[in-house]
């Protein structure tokens, strides 16, 4: 049985000569899974779930939805045809229709219909809401509404393009926790397009994260945030200051210590460690060159600004309850309790 729902080969798209948002990206996306296109503004995301729903013509490559090619040289399946979904930023409700309603339009509208748009709005939590139409609901609401009527059809695949951008914080994370769970519970296969490091992190089963058009690497949410395969997703992915070392015998020498973690490399060659907040540690100490800069109160937690001898700034977080002050000569070290991404021109060192 195939378990592939999407397949991607080669594909490419240019809207100019001079300009091409999506290079070459080969990807696939199994039944079931949740796969998160994460990545800066104008790295082709929505490019890419255009081209995969049938509204932009790809350039080349090709296309497979449930092992039939929707798309290629010869071939494009326009999107009615090809039992796809899709779950827009403004939810794009109808507003002369009630949830119901909204959630029956596309189907046929029979018995079998109705209760199928029932179920789906019983999945979604909003059965006694159904007459309801859409300014009489919450953003929140809504969202669950677009969902609603995205499922009903039981398609192949449910695109999402940032569909969560529109809430505020608190009500975006418990739509997401909602959504993620109704689309695991209902064996759901969707892509999920987003620039935010923490709800992809969140969202997706695996995550594929894009530059410039191009696949820097794709794996689950701890591959990607604790393996990163390049200098960009590392410092995409967040909480993330660089430091330079050279390679020794057994590991790496850095400004501020010794790191025992070989790199392969012949002894002096430069290299990057990818420190996160977390791995960095200080103490207070008179006479030491690095010192406290600043320090940013984040609620739970503070973010202290580091100034080491040669320049360099890191980031070390430490519990609210700890209080230094700025100006504070101190000792610095990396804790991380791990082994620490390290790269040789922007390439992850195996």
């Amino acid at each position: 049985m195939n378990t592939i729902a999407v397949e991607c080969a080669h594909l490419s798209k240019s809207f100019s000569p001079t300009t091409r948002a999506v290079s070459d990206l080969t990807l696939t996306v199994q039944k079931g899974e949740i796969l998160v296109l994460l990545g800066p503004s104008g790295c082709g995301k929505t490019t890419i779930l255009r081209m995969i729903a049938g509204f932009e013509r790809p350039s080349n490559g090709i296309i497979q939805v449930e092992g039939n090619v929707v798309a290629n040289g010869q071939k494009f399946v326009p999107p009615e045809k090809r039992g796809i979904s899709l779950v827009f930023q403004e939810h794009a409700l109808f507003p002369h229709l009630t949830a119901f309603e909204n959630v029956l339009f596309g189907l046929k509208n029979n018995e079998a219909s109705r209760k199928q748009a029932n179920f789906y709005l019983r999945l979604v939590g909003l059965e006694n809401l159904a007459e309801r139409y859409a300014h009489e609901l919450s953003g929140g609401e809504r969202q669950r509404v677009a969902l609603a009527r995205a499922m009903a059809p039981q398609p192949v695949l449910i695109l999402f393009d940032e569909p969560f951008s529109n809430l505020d914080a608190d009500r975006r994370t418990r739509i997401r926790e909602e959504v993620r769970a109704i689309l695991k519970a209902s064996g759901s296969t969707a892509i999920f397009v987003t620039h935010d490091q923490e709800e992809a992190l969140f969202m997706g089963d695996r995550l594929a994260v894009l530059n410039y058009g191009r696949l820097e690497q794709t794996g689950t949410p701890e591959e990607i945030y604790q393996a990163p395969a390049t200098r960009f997703v590392a410092e995409f992915m967040g909480n993330t200051d660089f430091l330079p070392g050279e390679a020794a015998e057994d590991g790496i020498m850095t400004e501020i210590g010794f790191i025992e973690q070989p790199t392969h490399f012949p002894a002096g060659t430069p290299v990057e460690i990818a420190v996160r907040f977390d791995d960095v540690a200080f103490e207070p100490a008179a006479g030491e060159k690095s010192i406290v800069l600043a320090r940013y109160f984040k609620g739970a937690y503070n973010i202290y600004r580091l100034r080491l001898p040669s320049g360099r700034l890191l980031h070390a977080m430490q519990p609210h309850t700890r209080l230094i002050r700025p100006g504070t000569p101190v000792r610095v070290c990396l804790e991380p309790g791990h082994a620490l991404a390290c790269f040789y021109k922007g390439e992850a060192v195996l």
